[in-house]
C-alpha cells in the first residue's frame, strides 16, 4: 500500500445515483404534506415603503400565515443578517449595513424579500402574494462605482463601504518614480450570476420538544446552524441542520440567506413543516452575484525588464448590503495572490468598496483570487507588448525561482514550494506554442483572426485549516466516514472513500461517506476555498493513526507481543513472533466479539499549519470572425501543479468545470441593470450561460511539485480552473485584435462587443 494515495482514476460512485434521478435534494426530502413558502419581493431598486396592506393576502384561499419583518421581531427573533467587515485605512471599521431577513421601511434592490406567504400549495401562496398592496415613494437608484448619490445606509452617507489598503504606498510610489518603464492597464471584471443547477431552497420543521430542524442546500451546515441559534436564541443542541445532495454551490451557497429564517419561523408558528424552493428568475434576482469590479494595475520595470513594483487600485460593487463575506473578498482574499508567481516585494493594493442598488456580491468560484490574477496577468500581457518582449519570456524572467522557496510574498503569504519554469516549459510543449505562428497564418488566409493567450496563475487555499473525521465500523461489515465538508458535485463520496481505503486496506465499496448533518458530526468548516480534500484527508490521516494505535494495543494480547512491536503494513497488522495478520475489518470484528465497542468508533480533529498553493499555466487560442465578431475558443491547454493527486480523473473534472465557468464569464456572461436598477438579464433568454459549443476540448496535464504544507503533499484544485482561465481567454482575444488596432478589450467578448471594437478602429482609421 502506498502511504498517501494511489493516484488511481477511480470512477465516481455517486454518478449512478445522480444520472438515474436518485439524487436526494432538499426539495426531495420535504414531506408532501409540507406547506409552501412564497416570497413577495421588491419590484423597485430603491424606495421607502409607505403602505403594506396584507389583509386580502391573509384571507386568500389556502393561506396559513403571512409574515413581515415586524412579525419576526414580535416573535422575539434577531432579524439582523451577519456580515464580516474589513478595516479602513484610518483604522476604523468598514461601514456596516442593517440588513433584515425581511425588508422593513425601505427596499434597496429589486428582488429584496419583503413578505413571506405560507400556504397549502405553491400556487395558492403565489396567488395570495398577488393580492398584497405595496405603496412606496421611489428613490433614485445608485448604480455607479463612485462616491455620492442617494444614500443607501446612514453608516455610509457617501455610499463608500470602505477604504482599504495593503502594502507600503510611499515605497511603491518611490519605486515607480525610479522605474525605467511603467506599464498600466485598467480592466473590468464583469458581474456574473452563479446559476447553480439547483437553485437555493430549504425545508424546516420543529419537534414537540421545540427542537428546530432545517434542511438546506448549502456548502456546509455550521454557518446556517450558528445563524439559526442567533436568530431564534436557541441552545446549540436545539438546532439540527442537515444538508442533503447539493446541485452546485460555487461559493454562492457558502453563506446565510434571509429566506430560511422566515420558513423556520412559519414552521414554528404553525406546527407544520414548511418548504421553499427558488425559481430561476427569483434566483437571478436574489442570489449573491460574483465579481463586479474595475481595477487599475500598474507595473514598474527596471532597464532589464525585471519588475520592481506593482500597484493596484480597485473599485468594487458590494450591492445593496454587506453580504457575509462581501467586504473581505476583493480585499484580504484578493491580496493573497496579489503578486502571483513573480519575485516582487514592493507592492500596494488600494480598494474602495461601494454600495449600489443591486443584489449583493460575495464569493464566486475562486473568491478574490481569480480577480487578482486576472488583473496581474492582463497587465503582464500588456507589458510584454509595450516592452517589445515575448510574453512567455517576460514571465520566466520574473518568476520566483525554485531555490527561493519557501518564499515570503509581499502580502504575507508563505509559498512553500514551486517550479514555475518547469510547468511553463511543459505547457509550451503540450500546447505546441511553436506551431502557433503557422496556425495564425492559415487563419489569416481565410479572413479569420487567431490569438494566443497565456496566464500563469497561483491560488491560495482558504477556509478553516482544521477539520474532523469520524470512522465507524458497522454491524453489517460496512464502514462510515463522517466528514465536516460538503459535496456540491465535486465527487467527495468517491475521493474520501478512496483515500480511507488507501490508508487502511478497507475495500472502498464498503466505505460510505456521511456528510451534512450537524447532529452526527459536531464541527466542520464546510466546503469553500479549495480546502475540502486537503484539509479533510488530513483529518482522516489523524483518525487512521489513532485507530491503528488503538487496534495495535488491542491486538497486543491476541498476538502475544508488545503493542510497539506491531506494525500495520500492506493492509494487515503483523508482528515478528505471531502468525496473526488481521486486516482492519478483521480487527474490528474481533473487537466486536470481545465486547470492545469503544474500538468501533474513532474520531480525530486535525489542523494544517500552513496553506498550499496550487499553480499552473493556461494557454488558450481563439479564432475571431471579424465579419460577425464571433469568438471561438479553439484550443485550450492546462498544465497544473496540484501536488500529489488522489484521483486524477476527479482533479481533471474540477479543472474542466472551472475553465468552463471562466470561459462563460469571458465570452458570454454579463449582468445588466438599467439606470433604475431593474435587472435586464433575469432569464436564460437574456443571460447567456456557456453552452457545449462554447467550450473546446480542454487538455489537462499534471506536473506535481508536492506541497510541504501537509503530509500528503497535496494542493487544492477546486477553483484553479477559474483562477487561470479568464486572463488566458482575454489575453488571447487581445492578441487576435492587437494588430488590427484594438488596444482595450474587456470581458465579456460577445459578438456584438467584438464587432463594435473592430468597427470603431476601422472608422477611426478612415
Amino acid at each position: 500500500m502506498e502511504k498517501f494515495g494511489k493516484s488511481q482514476p477511480v470512477k465516481r460512485v455517486e454518478d449512478v445515483r445522480f444520472l438515474t434521478g436518485d439524487g436526494n435534494y432538499v426539495d426531495d426530502i420535504a414531506l408532501d404534506t409540507a406547506l409552501h413558502a412564497f416570497f413577495f419581493r421588491s419590484p423597485v431598486a430603491h424606495a421607502t415603503i409607505t403602505e403594506l396592506d396584507l389583509d386580502d393576502a391573509r384571507e386568500a384561499e389556502g393561506v396559513h400565515v403571512v409574515l413581515t419583518c415586524a412579525d419576526l421581531e414580535a416573535a422575539g427573533m434577531n432579524t439582523e443578517m451577519f456580515a464580516v467587515l474589513v478595516d479602513n485605512r484610518d483604522g476604523t471599521k468598514g461601514a456596516g449595513t442593517s440588513r433584515n431577513m425581511l425588508a422593513k421601511d425601505r427596499v434597496r434592490f429589486v428582488g429584496e424579500p419583503i413578505v413571506a406567504v405560507i400556504a397549502e400549495t405553491m400556487a395558492q401562496a403565489r396567488d395570495a402574494a398577488e393580492l398584497i398592496v405595496l405603496e412606496y415613494d421611489e428613490l433614485p437608484a445608485k448604480m455607479d462605482l463612485t462616491a455620492g448619490g442617494e444614500t443607501l445606509h446612514e453608516s455610509a452617507p457617501d455610499n463608500v463601504a470602505f477604504d482599504w489598503e495593503m502594502g507600503d504606498e510611499a515605497a511603491t510610489a518611490a519605486a515607480f518614480e525610479k522605474a525605467a518603464h511603467v506599464v498600466s492597464l485598467n480592466v473590468g471584471d464583469n458581474r456574473i450570476i452563479v446559476n447553480s443547477m439547483e437553485p437555493r431552497g430549504c425545508y424546516s420543521s420543529w419537534d414537540d420538544a421545540g427542537r428546530l430542524h432545517v434542511a438546506i442546500n448549502g456548502q456546509g451546515v455550521w454557518v446556517n446552524k450558528n445563524q439559526m441559534i442567533t436568530a431564534f436564541g436557541l441552545d446549540a443542541d436545539d438546532v439540527h441542520v442537515t444538508n442533503p445532495d447539493t446541485g452546485g454551490g460555487f461559493g454562492m451557497k457558502g453563506m446565510g440567506y434571509p429566506e430560511p429564517f422566515s420558513v423556520a419561523q412559519a414552521s414554528r408558528m404553525l406546527g407544520r413543516p414548511v418548504r421553499w424552493m427558488s425559481e430561476r428568475t427569483e434566483a437571478m434576482l436574489s442570489d449573491n452575484g460574483g465579481r463586479d469590479l474595475t481595477s487599475l494595475g500598474e507595473l514598474a520595470f527596471d532597464k532589464d525588464h525585471k519588475i520592481t513594483a506593482y500597484r493596484v487600485h480597485s473599485d468594487i460593487n458590494l450591492g445593496a448590503y454587506n453580504s457575509q463575506f462581501g467586504q473581505p473578498i476583493q480585499t484580504t482574499l484578493f491580496s493573497r495572490v496579489l503578486m502571483g508567481v513573480y519575485d516582487v516585494q514592493t507592492t500596494y493594493l488600494h480598494v474602495n468598496g461601494y454600495f449600489t442598488n443591486t443584489t449583493q456580491v460575495d464569493a464566486y468560484r475562486g473568491a478574490g483570487r481569480p480577480e487578482a490574477i486576472y488583473v496581474l496577468e492582463r497587465v503582464m500581457d500588456r507589458a510584454a507588448r509595450e516592452l517589445g518582449v515575448d510574453p512567455w519570456e517576460l514571465r520566466r524572467h520574473n518568476f520566483i525561482k525554485p531555490d527561493q522557496f519557501p518564499y515570503a510574498s509581499a502580502t504575507g503569504e508563505t509559498y512553500d514550494v514551486g517550479n514555475f519554469d518547469l510547468l511553463l516549459t511543459r505547457a509550451a510543449e503540450v500546447a505546441d506554442a511553436n506551431g502557433f505562428a503557422e496556425r495564425r497564418a492559415q487563419d489569416e488566409a481565410k479572413g479569420l483572426l487567431r490569438g494566443q493567450g497565456l496566464c500563469y496563475y497561483i491560488e491560495s487555499i482558504l477556509g478553516a485549516p482544521d477539520e474532523t473525521a469520524k470512522v465507524v465500523f458497522n454491524d453489517d461489515g460496512t464502514v462510515h466516514i463522517l466528514v465536516g465538508t460538503q459535496s456540491g458535485g465535486q465527487g467527495h463520496e468517491t475521493v474520501y472513500a478512496q483515500f480511507l481505503s488507501d490508508q487502511t486496506g478497507i475495500p472502498a465499496d464498503l466505505i460510505y461517506v456521511i456528510q451534512g448533518d450537524s447532529d452526527l458530526i459536531k464541527t466542520g468548516g464546510g466546503t469553500g476555498g479549495s480546502r475540502s480534500v486537503t484539509v479533510q484527508n488530513n483529518a482522516t490521516l489523524a483518525t487512521v493513526a489513532t485507530m491503528t494505535e488503538k487496534f495495535s494495543a488491542f491486538l497486543s494480547e491476541e498476538m502475544g507481543v508488545d503493542a510497539g512491536a506491531i506494525v500495520f503494513d500492506d493492509e494487515q497488522f503483523r508482528a515478528d513472533g505471531s502468525n496473526l495478520t488481521p486486516t482492519m475489518l478483521e480487527v474490528a470484528e474481533m473487537a466486536r466479539a470481545a465486547g470492545r465497542n469503544d474500538l468501533l468508533v474513532h474520531e480525530e480533529r486535525a489542523k494544517l499549519d500552513a496553506r498550499s498553493f496550487p499553480n499552473g499555466a493556461h494557454i488558450c487560442e481563439v479564432v475571431i470572425d471579424p465579419e460577425t465578431g464571433v469568438v471561438t475558443a479553439d484550443r485550450y491547454y492546462v498544465v497544473d501543479d496540484f501536488g500529489n493527486l488522489i484521483n486524477p480523473v476527479l482533479a481533471e473534472g474540477q479543472v474542466h468545470g472551472g475553465v468552463a465557468q471562466g470561459l462563460g464569464q469571458a465570452l458570454t456572461e454579463r449582468v445588466v441593470y438599467d439606470e433604475d436598477g431593474q435587472l435586464l438579464t433575469a432569464t436564460f433568454m437574456d443571460y447567456a450561460m456557456p453552452r457545449a459549443d462554447d467550450v473546446p476540448d480542454i487538455s489537462f496535464t499534471s506536473v506535481p511539485v508536492p506541497s510541504t504544507a501537509n503530509i500528503m503533499g497535496m494542493k487544492g484544485c477546486g477553483e484553479a480552473g477559474t483562477v487561470g482561465s479568464m486572463a488566458a481567454v482575454a489575453n488571447a482575444v487581445q492578441d487576435a485584435l492587437w494588430d488590427h488596432g484594438v488596444r482595450q478589450a474587456d470581458m465579456p467578448f460577445t459578438p456584438h462587443r467584438v464587432w463594435e471594437l473592430l468597427k470603431d478602429v476601422a472608422k477611426a482609421a478612415e
